[in-house]
């Protein structure tokens, strides 16, 4: 054999070892050595390496890994991810993908296209299967040191102990600690730095060839300032400066016409992510925070007036160092029992428990104005006799004294994102390898997942504001306990009691079962047939709490009137695949597999949070539905050149129907479902020309199409209609008026004298006009106050806009070059090219989503000699330090509209050595 032919890499992506050449299905391997020379560090980079994959942070500490335009663009406690994560075939849903790194691992399986029958639930994108490396029957070990810019330090080793016949125990770990990509201007730290861990622990057990065992213990750890969120994007919104030609109030020294001015602006305006001016601050008149600082008088105008943020994208002001916790422990036990000589049993029992804390800087940059230390005149208050002494004694010198966010004379907002997860999961397979044409694989699984957790957002000017509400009422500003009193939780850490935060809280329980199989009738030698079939029964339950931010009382909200106490909704779903393999003798290849298959893929609904109530608050459906894959897919894998290259190509079109995304509404998430069509192209290669050259290509084309659907775009709820106007609601959302009611609005505001009276154009007082085209197809709820008509906005057309994060090409190239020397040392030279093009990141496709294409360049250097087993490596990753956008997240209009931005991470670079034993 030619020492150019390339090896075989064996891979378990139908749940049975086979050769990769010959798995009728489009996957991606990489083994240990692969993901070491390609710096596929962790999850994040196999982006590089696989096509028409995408990949991006999210804002709630998740992540979305989208395969063919099919991911995770949802938010929802109760939701599910379109792409299954697996280690060792047990399905992970709270997982540490995006923050752990791969070490010790045997192979790492990225299965593209919906997997409705062996892996099943949920995997209408595709899988990613982590296969750790197992205990073998020779010691072995290894000790691997990293050092890098950025201060980094890497430290990974294992160690493979057989312990006798029946016994061996393999143990592996790592470590990573580096500084921060950017700097905190507040404090001088370090922002976005990483001090994590894992460890493995795995013991085999055979005491027969029959029968194999292995228990596994892995923990991963991280305690560090890691950014959960990316760099705020804003131009600011002053608000117009007049409705129609009519002009604010002058009364009171301009006071009243600023406070009304805030109260048409929407925060944030909706322009380009590389417009000028993108890195400028919100109108904190805009938002939540901001409307209480008026009503309380605590600011006077736009908190950050004048502020622009520094152009460093990895730079943050944040008023205390962001804190990063994850733990993660996993328990698998896994059996392969031959019961025959032609039957084997598979028992596959995991647990996992998950724990996240991170807390951050709402906003990240630091007020340009103080507090007030004595009331704006202009306040809600203003009538109640000393109003000017009693916020002298509350906020002496405008110092609010907020538990959570630590005494400030400035508008200071955090957040938290926690969760607490446990997951069981069990699987029971048999699975037949008869001579004759029929086998089978059958079996069924049961999952379990519980989580609990809370976002909240704290913000100090609430908390004043209910501090001057609750000494008016009980005489005790920071009082806990029942109504009248809106408690204040005294805990820096809030513990759920307060009312004068928003705490979004609603424990949820998963239980599914399935059951599955896979049959195959092996017509002749070249020529199989696969049918497979999988029944889904999904329950997911979620204890009903609304947000009580405000609401007097005790403790987190609970169900509205009329609803219950736990929410439950079930799916049961029936899926699978069905098509053919065949391995015809073409001639002109060295062997050729040919396959084509019809799949169906099925991914549950699940529950929307609970809508915050509040004056003029339109709140979106309590549910959203499944989404379903119909998948035709054809391929073909080839080796050619007597062994020297794999070729493979795979097209596939799909009917993509329920397609699950959210948008940020009313302080709460609302899940919708479209329709799409949605193909591609995608091409593999490894040609290995001659003795130590090997190149690589993964090209992928793919093209998406939304075919149906229509939604308000809360960036954009006029749609540019000069004729209508946005305003704020008394629960600080938008809603959409006609120009005529809106200036009825200001006329009156303007005639008593009160800015604030504008906050009921968003309430509809009666339902008259209900359905009455406003303008541009925006649709009236009702008749506000002003006897104006109240929409939500103008409904988007979705038909023919493209699905999110789905760029046409992904292009991976790849080339390296061994060079042989003496006593059996040698050096290998890689270099890896990505280039992804542009995409969008929501599905309206507007010029505010277009997110520019981007390219990698990797390079690596290992010199090694595996008689002494001694390695010495260096690498150069972003090579051309490439300052790239992968995603954004949009925030709600209560906040102001800005949006979080992703980056890819800066260049780095380093030397390792490594020693095996």
């Amino acid at each position: 054999m030619a020492q150019n032919v390339i090896q075989e890499l064996v891979v378990t992506a139908q749940k049975r070892e086979e050769a990769l050449q010959d798995v009728p299905i489009a996957v991606s391997a990489f083994d240990q050595e692969a993901l070491q020379k390609g710096k596929i560090d962790g999850g994040p980079n196999l982006v590089l390496a696989v096509p028409n994959v995408n990949f991006s942070k999210g804002n709630f500490t998740g992540y979305n890994f989208q395969i063919r335009g099919i991911g995770s663009k949802l938010v929802a406690g109760s939701g599910d991810a379109g792409t299954g994560i697996h280690l060792n075939n047990a399905p992970l849903i709270s997982n540490n993908l995006f923050e752990t790194e791969f070490y010790d691992m045997e192979r790492v399986e990225v299965l593209r296209g919906p997997q409705g029958t062996l892996y099943g639930r949920n995997a209408t994108g595709g899988v990613v299967n982590l296969i750790t490396a197992k205990p073998t029957d020779e010691f072995e070990a290894l000790i691997r040191g990293e050092i890098g810019n950025f201060s980094t330090r890497k430290l990974r080793g294992m160690v493979n102990l057989p312990l006798n016949d029946t016994f061996a125990l393999r143990l592996a770990g790592t470590y990573l600690k580096r500084d921060g990509f950017g700097t905190n201007l507040v404090t001088g730290h370090d922002a976005d730095d990483r001090d994590l861990y894992g460890l493995r622990a795995t013991l085999s057990f055979q005491p027969t060839e029959e029968f194999h065992a292995y228990f596994l213990i892995d923990h991963f750890n991280e305690e560090d300032n890691r950014s959960r969120i990316g760099k705020q994007f804003c131009t600011k919104d002053t608000g117009p400066a007049n409705i129609g030609g009519l002009g604010y109030s002058t009364a009171a020294g301009g006071l009243i016409g600023q406070i009304q001015r805030g109260l048409f602006s929407q925060g944030c305006q909706a322009t380009s992510l590389y417009s000028p001016n993108v890195l400028g601050t919100v109108n904190s008149q805009g938002t939540l925070g901001g409307l209480f600082g008026a009503l309380g008088g605590f600011q006077t105008g736009d908190a950050y007036a004048g502020k622009m943020q520094t152009q460093d994208v990895r730079d943050i002001e944040s008023t205390f160092d962001p804190i990063y916790r994850s733990k993660t422990d996993i328990y698998q036990f896994n059996v392969d029992w031959d019961l025959t000589e032609n039957l084997r049993l598979n028992w596959l029992v995991a647990y996992t428990d998950f724990d996240l804390f991170t807390r951050q800087d709402y906003n990240r940059y630091v007020p340009s104005n103080a507090f007030n230390s004595s009331p704006n005149p202009v306040n809600a208050f203003a009538a109640v006799p000393g109003y000017g002494a009693l916020y002298a004694s509350l906020f002496p010198g405008g110092v609010i004294n907020d538990p959570q966010n630590s005494p400030y004379n400035r508008f200071t907002t955090s957040d938290i994102s926690s969760a607490e997860t446990t997951q069981w999961n069990h699987e029971l397979r048999l699975q037949s390898a008869y001579d004759g044409p029929f086998n089978f694989n059958l079996g069924a699984n049961m999952l379990r997942y519980q989580a609990t957790g809370d976002y909240y957002v704290m913000f100090n000017t609430g908390t004043g504001y209910y501090q001057i509400n609750n000494l008016l009422a009980t005489g005790n500003p920071n009082c806990v306990g029942a109504a009248p009193c809106i408690t204040v939780d005294p805990n820096s850490d809030p513990d759920r009691s307060g009312r004068n935060y928003y705490d979004s809280y609603g424990p949820y329980d998963l239980a599914s079962h399935a059951f599955f199989g896979e049959l195959y009738w092996q017509m002749n030698d070249t020529f199989k047939w696969t049918l497979g079939l999988r029944y889904t029964d999904d329950k997911k339950e979620v204890e009903n709490h609304q947000v009580a931010l405000g609401v007097p009382g005790i403790g987190p909200g609970g169900p509205l009137p009329g609803t219950p106490d736990i929410l439950k909704v079930q799916f049961k779903e029936t899926t699978g695949r069905f098509g053919f393999d065949w391995k015809p003798d073409l001639g002109f290849t060295d062997d050729t597999l040919l396959y084509a298959f019809y799949s169906r893929g099925y991914k549950a609904g699940g529950l929307n949070s609970p809508c915050s109530g509040g004056g003029g608050v339109i709140c979106g459906p309590a549910t959203f539905d499944p989404e379903f894959v119909n998948a035709i897919e054809i391929g073909a894998k080839n080796t050619i050149l007597n062994g020297t290259m794999t070729l493979n190509a795979t097209a596939f079109h799909y009917d993509y129907k329920g397609y699950q995304v959210s948008k940020i509404i009313n302080r709460a998430s609302t899940n919708e479902n479209i329709d799409a069509k949605i193909k591609g192209v995608e091409l593999e290669s490894v040609w290995q020309p001659l003795q130590g050259l090997r190149l690589n290509a993964a090209i992928g084309w793919l093209d998406t199409e939304i075919s149906s659907g229509q939604s308000i775009d809360t960036f954009n709820r006029t749609q540019s209609n000069p004729n209508l106007v946005v305003i704020k609601s008394s629960a600080a959302s938008n809603c959409v008026i006609d120009m005529v009611a809106a200036q009825t609005a200001l006329s009156i505001s303007n005639a008593i004298g009160n800015p604030f009276a504008l906050l009921s154009a968003c309430t509809p007082a009666s339902t008259a006009g209900a359905g009455t085209n406003i303008g541009g197809g925006a649709l009236a709820v009702g008749t506000n106050a002003f006897g104006g008509l109240v929409s939500d906005g103008v409904p988007v057309s979705l038909d023919g806009r493209e699905l999110p994060n789905a760029p046409h090409w992904t292009i991976s190239l790849g080339a390296q070059y061994t060079i042989e020397f003496g006593n059996n040392w040698s050096a290998t030279l890689r270099g890896d090219y990505y280039k992804q093009t542009d995409t969008y990141a929501r599905i309206y496709n507007a010029e505010t989503d277009k997110i520019d294409g981007w390219q990698n360049v990797n390079l690596t250097l290992t010199i090694a000699n595996p008689d002494s087993g001694w390695e010495i490596g260096a690498f150069v990753k972003n090579a051309t330090d490439e300052e790239a956008i992968t995603d954004f997240y949009l925030t709600d209009d209560s906040s102001g509209l800005f949006r979080n931005a992703f980056y890819t991470e800066p260049r780095t670079y380093g030397v390792s050595l490594q020693k095996r034993f």
